[in-house]
């Protein structure tokens, strides 16, 4: 009986001694693997621009019409994809509310008035923000005439130095100017062209 109890704790022991140091191994083992594999991934791009450059680009056009005629024939929302001859959809909310997300560029509409409305892109993973943001107008001039005015505002320190900001602007400059004239023509009557082709724009 002695010996039986004897041989049955040496062996306890043992197991329990063995199975210790595997667990130990073990735990070593993929504490290890997971350091490794946290060095390794890559850093997360900042979103925060640390040295913002903002830039904007104000733009506007006499149309011939009184402004509320104006603003009801280019002013909903999606209306965009008319007078910038691209597709166009409400995504979330409804047309010319606060919050919705048309599919150009996933852009949320953050403040209107009667007769304009602001948005801006949101923020996209592992992209820095700039802050991109967009107004349209229609502003009254007499009781039958009035311009639209179209603003952009947003950071172009992304960019990789002073020509490629220079070019990017003047993309933007032409491709609104030309949505401009597309809006007056819709609302003093007139029909659209074909649109251009598109290749390698900035986006909106």
């Amino acid at each position: 009986m002695i010996c039986g109890y004897y041989i049955k704790t040496m062996w306890t022991l043992f197991f329990n001694t063995v199975f210790v140091r595997r667990t130990a191994l073990r735990f070593g083992f993929f504490a290890c693997l997971a350091s490794f594999a946290y060095s390794q991934a890559p850093a997360p791009a900042p979103l925060a621009i640390p040295n913002p450059t903002y830039v904007s680009i104000p733009l506007e056009i006499a149309v011939n019409r009184p402004a509320a005629e104006v603003w009801k024939r280019v002013g909903k929302y999606c209306d965009i994809g008319e007078w910038l001859q691209i597709p166009c959809t409400i995504l979330s909310g409804k047309d010319g509310e606060i919050g919705a997300v048309r599919s150009v560029g996933n852009e949320v509409l953050v403040g209107k008035t009667e007769l304009s409305y602001t948005y801006t892109q949101p923020v996209r993973t592992g992209r820095p923000y700039n802050l991109y943001h967009g107004t349209l107008e229609a502003r009254p001039v007499t009781a039958t005439t009035s311009k639209l005015v179209y603003i952009l505002i947003f950071d172009n320190s992304i960019l990789a130095d002073d020509e490629a900001r220079e070019k990017d602007k003047a993309q933007r400059t032409a491709q609104f100017t030309r949505a401009l004239q597309n809006m007056k023509t819709l609302a003093e009557g007139g029909s659209l062209p074909p649109a251009p082709a598109r290749g390698g724009g900035p986006a909106r």
